[in-house]
């Protein structure tokens, strides 16, 4: 078979295939791990085909073969490794409370961090687009033993493999499951935050400068998470807490700063308050 007719045979089979999966992820959006395991099922079918016919195949020239496995294989392979991951995470996921499901996420998204940070090197050439390397990576029984190589490289159908065309699967799948990782974690925040303005009896009766004044004051004595959160960051949770708008808070911060007696006239009254309250229970 000719290259170009093998490469148009390839994204045939990836276009069949995408269909095929977005058909499945409808009929089983209500049961993920059935959706998971017949999307791999779909997957590992198409793989097996391709892999059928490279091995057997000789590419006329290096350039044919650095495409396929440095573009077209690892479009399938990112697929299995991507829904893999996806099956892994939702059949251990725990049933202990949003919270800790959020903490779970947490915990997978530092698996992908740690990858990041084991492979930095290859990120940069990948994401770079360079190709000073490509026919060491992506050609098959071509490798550099002076570079950075997978300690299972032996384990790898040599007729099917090149030493890096994987590591681009995974960047590919990994890069997919963050932004699923990223999303699962917004929504249970959602969650929470409409969770605990919807239980919330508290409802601020003072001014919104002056509610703007103590987050602020707070803020900068880091007595939320150490100093380690922005600004704008508190107003939208304490926004969530207490079912209230604050508007353009920074506008509203300006104009505190601004006064030109007493900036911090909230702060007082309720020192002079508190203090007073003491006075009072002392008698």
């Amino acid at each position: 078979m000719q290259t170009n007719l093998f490469f148009k045979k390839c994204k045939r089979l990836q276009l069949s295939l995408e269909k095929r999966l977005e058909q499945i992820g409808f009929e089983q959006k209500n049961n993920p791990i059935d959706l998971y395991e017949r999307s791999l099922m779909e997957i590992d079918s198409v793989i097996r085909i391709i892999k059928q016919e490279v091995s057997l195949y000789e590419f006329s020239t290096v350039a044919d073969e650095v495409y396929f496995f440095k573009e077209i294989k690892p479009a399938f392979i990112s697929q299995f490794i991507y829904f893999s991951k996806l099956l892994s995470i939702e059949a251990a996921k725990p049933n202990a409370g949003e919270l800790s499901l959020k903490e779970y996420f947490e915990c997978e998204l530092e698996v992908l961090k740690s990858f990041y940070e084991d492979h930095i090197d290859f990120y940069e050439y990948y994401r770079r687009k360079a190709t000073y390397l490509d026919q060491k990576y992506f050609v098959r029984n071509q490798f550099d033993l002076k570079t950075k190589i997978e300690s299972g490289l032996y384990d790898y159908d040599e007729k099917f493999a090149t030493s890096h065309d994987h590591l681009i699967s995974q960047i590919i799948a990994n890069d997919r499951l963050e932004r699923y990782l990223l999303k699962s974690i917004a929504e249970i925040n959602v969650y929470v935050y409409e969770k605990i303005a919807d239980k919330s009896p508290l409802q601020w009766s003072a001014s919104k400068s002056a509610l703007v004044e103590l987050l602020y004051a707070l803020h900068n004595t880091r007595s939320f998470n150490g100093g380690n959160i922005e600004f704008s960051e508190i107003i939208k949770f304490t926004e969530k807490s207490l079912n209230i708008n604050l508007g353009n808070f920074y506008k509203t911060l300006h104009e505190i700063k601004s006064r030109k007696t007493n900036p911090t006239k909230f702060l007082q009254l309720l020192s002079d308050h508190l203090n007073q309250s003491f006075q009072d229970g002392d008698q």
